[in-house]
C-alpha cells in the first residue's frame, strides 16, 4: 500500500505533540527576548598618541603666524653680511629643542 505524503497534510498538521508546540513556544520566548534585548551602540577610544598629537595641534593653533616683515628683514640683513649668529644662543636652543623632543614619549609599536 502506497502513501501518497504530498496530499497528507490534514494529518499531518493534526499529529503535532505537545512537545512540538512547547517547543515552539520557547523559540518565540527566546527570539522576544533577543529583540528586547537593549542595543549595542557604537563606541571610539582615542589612543594616547592621537591625544599628544591633538594637544600638539591646539598649541601650535595658538602660535603667532609668521611675521613676514620681519622674515625680510633677516633675509636682507643676512644678504648684506649684517646678520650675526650668536653661537651660544644658538647651541642653548638646540640643546633644549632636543630635551623637548626627548621628553615626549611616543608609543612603540
Amino acid at each position: 500500500m502506497a502513501i501518497d505524503i504530498k496530499h497528507n497534510t490534514a494529518t499531518n498538521t493534526s499529529m503535532r505533540t505537545a512537545r512540538d508546540t512547547q517547543s515552539t513556544a520557547q523559540s518565540n520566548t527566546a527570539a522576544a527576548q533577543k529583540s528586547a534585548a537593549p542595543v549595542k551602540t557604537d563606541s571610539v577610544s582615542i589612543t594616547s598618541q592621537a591625544q599628544q598629537l591633538q594637544g600638539a595641534q591646539t598649541k601650535m593653533a595658538s602660535l603667532p603666524e609668521v611675521d613676514q616683515k620681519k622674515v625680510a628683514e633677516i633675509k636682507l640683513a643676512i644678504s648684506e653680511g649684517r646678520y650675526k649668529v650668536d653661537p651660544e644662543k644658538l647651541a642653548a636652543n638646540i640643546a633644549s629643542f632636543e630635551a623637548e623632543l626627548g621628553s615626549l614619549s611616543f608609543d612603540r609599536e
